[in-house]
This record gives C-alpha cells, sequence and structure tokens, in this order.
C-alpha cells in the first residue's frame, strides 16, 4: 500500500542521536504514539524523506530538509490513498513541523495544532538514542508546561 515505506527499512541512521534503523525508529515512535489516527499517521510517514535528504560528513549523517521532503511525499501518498486534500494538509504541516520547536506564539495562533505536534515529538524523542534524550526532555517538559498554562488560560 505505501511503497515508498521499503526505503526506510534497514536505512541506518548513522547519527549519534539514534541507536535504530529509520523504520525501527518510526515503529517505536508508532508503539510509544496514544490510540489517535491522526498522530500515528504522522509518526508513520515523518521521516520517510531521510533517504532522499541526507548528507554524510565524518561518518554522521544529517538530514536537512527532512521534515519537508518528508511532507511531499507524505502528499503523494495521501493523495494516491484518497485522503481529503484538507485532511492532507493537516498532516503535512505536522511532519513538516515535527521537528520545530514550539513557540508560545505558534501556541497562541493555534494551540489544538501545536498540542498534537507536541504528542508527535514526544513520540519520536523517546525513539530516539536514550542517552541523548536530555536537552529533547527538558524542551518537552517546557512546551507541556506552557501548553497547559496556555489552556487554562483560553
Amino acid at each position: 500500500i505505501i511503497p515508498e515505506l521499503k526505503e526506510i527499512i534497514n536505512f541506518n541512521h548513522k547519527h549519534p542521536h539514534h541507536h535504530l534503523d529509520v523504520f525501527n525508529h518510526t515503529l517505536l515512535a508508532l508503539a510509544l504514539s496514544p490510540n489517535d489516527f491522526t498522530i500515528r499517521l504522522v509518526l508513520l510517514l515523518h521521516d520517510i524523506g531521510k533517504p532522499v535528504c541526507f548528507t554524510e560528513e565524518n561518518d554522521v549523517k544529517h538530514y536537512p530538509n527532512h521534515g519537508v521532503v518528508s511532507s511531499m511525499i507524505a502528499k503523494t501518498i495521501l493523495t494516491r490513498l484518497n485522503f481529503d486534500s484538507e485532511y492532507i494538509d493537516v498532516i503535512c504541516n505536522l511532519i513538516a513541523q515535527h521537528d520545530e520547536k514550539i513557540t508560545i506564539d505558534d501556541i497562541k495562533e493555534n494551540y489544538d495544532f501545536c498540542y498534537i505536534l507536541y504528542q508527535i515529538q514526544y513520540c519520536d524523542a523517546l525513539a530516539h538514542h536514550p542517552l541523548k534524550l536530555e536537552s529533547r526532555i527538558a524542551y518537552l517538559k517546557e512546551t507541556e508546561s506552557i501548553l497547559k498554562n496556555y489552556s487554562f488560560s483560553r
């Protein structure tokens, strides 16, 4: 159904923040996710562009703009699968921004989108190398606190 997923199977991240290949990282993020179709669909496709956009320097891979590339691939997949165009836009925006920091201005502009994005980032972060999570967890805790405080003041 989604042949593009074959490209991430056994695709070595070759990056110190990852201990799994891209496919198993994706599966772990999915396993850690809440039972929510939108979150799981985003997580399934969030890194699908990594094989297309990687660069390698000093035996370490980097993935510039992989969120945007993954979003473009996801749009092709979701269109082929006949998803509604508005829903495709939401999914693709979440994929494109899955590595972007959520700011208070973002939260004020679109709380619901940011709350979903936070959940995606949380699952994605926990699927990274366990010894490299400290700064990600600190960011996620801060973001969670901002989301909670903002939701009470709405």
